[in-house]
């Protein structure tokens, strides 16, 4: 808490040299680290994240005219200025402002408000850009928040949370609903698994005997600015849709993996049988996939396919499914394993974490070759699971290491991997840190 007040403290100062007046209040979303499941939140599929210490902080000033004044404390985030009752988000460029505008558009569309008044907003963050730590839905849910404090109104934060996961989509990227969730349902000293449809938030108490770490790969990725994330989202709408009509559903409404698996009402195991039998290993054209569908070209690229995934010449199917219906089970048998603590718990919860990253590489194809080799420094110097966090294909990966081993653990990685690859240090404490589960979104009154 020192450290944030600390920077309380310095962000009112900046915010009256810049705007000339005192903020009236801050905001607080906090980014987070996915522990395991990954990429299965949009597939309908529960995830185990935690929230990280490292934040978003807005000094917000409501003011009388209807101007929307943004400014950020780091200089390569240039001002920006607009009115507040026409708020335009360009997909095509992913700015940092255009994510503060999505969570600022979201609560103005949920309440359906067209005058709006307006703010001055200073925005300071520790999260480090494009590194998988969600960096930016953490922008979008703290703006939300802003935006809801500003106008005096109240909503859950499971309210926020699905109105902060539908607003991101302005920015491009079709998402699920993970990052905004554990953005405002987090708490101190526990994991969550996130549910959705309805959505909610269930305690993981992570063993006592290890610490999580992250490390960075210094590769950076902004999953709105190309379009292998989306092209990801629609391989697996593609996949379900391919597997109910396999297993004579109705599948032109069927959008994600998990609405098969529970209108089969079967196993996750049994879903990956029928993907085996269903679906080929080698890569569907869309021509193929229109065949196994009984429709047009024309009718994929209109009805199903989303305007950046209508170019793509192929798109494989097995694999994503695969993935998905593996990881899903392993987000169970992680917490499974968290509820009973057996006393190789560490050792089980590692292995679970190696295999998800395997997945994501081998099946998912979302890791890269800097990813691959941290994991594999991690492993060496004494994790008991490492993997890709996040998006993937570049950004953080997370490992599991026993607290006895830590401070050896953390000098070896970085001689191994920063030191000897000339990484880029200047994030040298965002780079390679332990971390625990820390709160949710907070709202600070000026005192």
């Amino acid at each position: 808490m020192p450290v944030l007040l600390d920077r309380l403290l310095k962000l009112k100062e900046m915010f009256n040299s810049k705007f000339g007046s005192i903020p009236k209040f801050y905001v607080r979303a906090p980014g987070r680290v996915n522990i395991i499941g990954e990429h299965i939140d949009y597939c309908g599929y529960s995830v185990l994240p935690m929230a990280v210490e490292q934040d978003m902080l807005i000094a917000v000033e409501p003011v009388k005219t209807q101007t929307l004044q943004l400014a950020n404390t780091n200089p390569l985030y240039p001002d920006f200025s607009t009115s507040s009752n026409n708020i335009q988000i360009d997909k095509t460029k992913p700015l940092w402002h255009n994510y503060f505008l999505c969570g600022f558009k979201g609560i103005q569309e949920h309440f359906g408000l067209s005058n709006l008044t307006g703010m001055n907003c200073l925005v300071d963050g520790n999260i480090p850009p494009s590194s998988g730590l969600s960096s930016s839905s953490a922008l979008v849910c703290c703006a939300g928040l802003v935006t809801l404090t500003v106008l005096g109104m109240n909503l859950s934060k499971v309210e926020l949370a699905e109105i902060c996961a539908k607003s991101e989509r302005y920015i491009g990227t079709e998402g699920g609903g993970m990052d905004q969730s554990i953005s405002f349902l987090a708490e101190e000293g526990t994991a969550k698994l996130i549910e959705f449809s309805p959505l909610r938030a269930t305690d993981v108490k992570l063993p006592s005997g290890a610490v999580f770490v992250i490390a960075n790969s210094c590769v950076e990725m902004n999953k709105a600015a190309t379009s292998h994330f989306n092209i990801r989202v629609m391989e697996c709408r593609l996949a379900a849709k391919l597997l109910a009509k396999y297993r004579g559903l109705q599948w032109g409404k069927v959008l994600r993996l998990e609405e098969v698996q529970t209108k089969l009402g079967v196993s996750l195991e049994e879903m990956l049988w029928i993907t085996e039998d269903a679906l080929h290993p080698e890569p569907y054209s869309p021509e193929e996939v229109c065949r196994c569908l009984g429709i047009s070209l024309q009718e994929l690229r209109t009805q199903i396919l989303s305007p950046t995934t209508q170019d793509v010449p192929i798109f494989k199917l097995y694999q994503r499914a695969k993935h998905v219906y593996s990881e899903a089970a392993r987000v169970l048998q992680f917490k499974k394993i968290c509820e009973e603590a057996p006393d190789d718990t560490v050792q089980l919860l590692g292995e679970l974490m190696n295999q998800s990253h395997a997945s994501c590489r081998d099946m998912y194809e979302c890791s890269c070759p800097e990813l691959d080799q941290l994991v594999d420094i991690c492993r060496k110097f004494g994790a008991q699971g490492s993997r890709l966090t996040g998006a993937g294909w570049g950004g953080c990966t997370v490992s599991l290491v026993p607290a006895d081993k830590l401070t050896s653990f953390l000098a070896n990685v970085h001689q191994a991997y920063y030191q000897r690859n000339n990484r880029n240090l200047t994030f040298e404490k965002q780079s390679l840190f332990a971390t625990k589960p820390g709160g949710g979104a907070l709202v600070f009154l000026e005192a």
